[in-house]
């Protein structure tokens, strides 16, 4: 059984970070492609950074680049995502998504985390 479970999320002031965390079990890690989306409330999924199998390609939101950093460790099956220089429009669940013919209509989604930006 696939399972993906994050962690990280928070509460945290403009311009502050938050690390968030992806521990993946039940498939063969290395060999897939992992996303990172979020869904902020009222609105839908927005795609915000992808990784490579391997960890050495990785793609960006225009509304996070510069600000935000995917990385993988396919030893110990995890994804993370650093986030820096939050900003309030970066409110919203954050899902660590499988590759499934991409992210968009993937079955492989965790429970998500909570980062809420504000003052």
């Amino acid at each position: 059984e696939v399972q993906l479970l994050e962690s990280g999320g928070g509460l945290v002031q403009p311009g502050g970070s938050l690390r968030l965390s992806c521990v993946a079990s039940g498939f063969t890690f290395p060999h897939y492609w992992m996303y990172w989306v979020r869904q902020a409330p009222g609105k839908g999924l927005e795609w915000v950074s992808t990784i490579n199998h391997l960890g050495d390609g990785t793609f960006y939101a225009d509304s996070v680049k510069g600000r935000f950093t995917i990385s993988r460790d396919n030893a110990l099956n995890t994804v993370d995502l650093q986030m820096d220089s939050l900003k309030p429009d970066d409110t919203a669940v954050y899902y660590c998504v499988r590759d499934d013919h991409g992210w968009r209509g993937s079955a492989f989604r965790g429970q998500g985390t909570q980062v809420t930006v504000s003052s």
